[in-house]
């Protein structure tokens, strides 16, 4: 509410216009405004179920414990998939961590800040190659009135991919 406050006087406008402008603009974003609501959500509901502790069971009876390099890729490149899957990293970040980061990254010695936020952002990079995150990669295509649909996202995979690759080595060094 302050900043509401402020922003009026600061612009030296009524009221009225604040909410004409804001019911436009909400009515042009649509529904990908919620959405990373709605997916942190469903990120919840997912760990709650147990997604995470089942998927750690599964991958720990095929993936060789005391692989430090391994845990690590195997995490980074696990966010970046949720992520484009979910359309969300922060819906990923609580099952991925139970299931991947916490067994076979933090278990083996990783450094728990280092590997929480260089999850969250491999996580990031799967954010730039889905459709699914809407409010980063359909919104603009909407907004400005783009031809090609997937323009954004076609334009963001390299940078995803070089991305992750560093989030790997970084992980790697700076967490162990």
């Amino acid at each position: 509410m302050v900043s509401l406050i402020v922003a009026v006087i600061l612009t030296r406008t009524s009221g009225k216009q604040v909410y004409r402008d804001t019911q436009r603009m909400v009515r042009s974003v649509g529904a990908p405004g919620v959405l990373p609501q709605l997916l942190a959500t469903l990120g919840a509901v997912f760990t709650a179920a147990g997604v995470g502790t089942l998927t750690a069971k599964l991958i720990a009876g095929v993936f060789p414990a005391g692989n430090q390099f391994g845990g690590v890729v195997l995490y980074c490149v696990a966010m970046a998939l949720f992520t484009a899957i979910m359309g969300n990293a922060f819906a990923a970040f609580a099952v991925i961590t139970a299931a991947i980061g916490v067994p076979f990254v933090i278990a083996q010695g990783g450094n728990i800040a280092v590997v929480a936020a260089m999850g969250m952002t491999s996580g990031y990079c799967g954010t730039l190659l889905t459709p699914m995150a809407a409010n980063f990669n359909s919104l603009p295509v909407a907004l400005m009135k783009m031809d090609d649909e997937m323009g954004v996202i076609r334009q963001q995979v390299p940078v995803a991919i070089i991305l992750l690759v560093l989030q790997i080595g970084l992980m790697y060094l700076l967490a162990f």
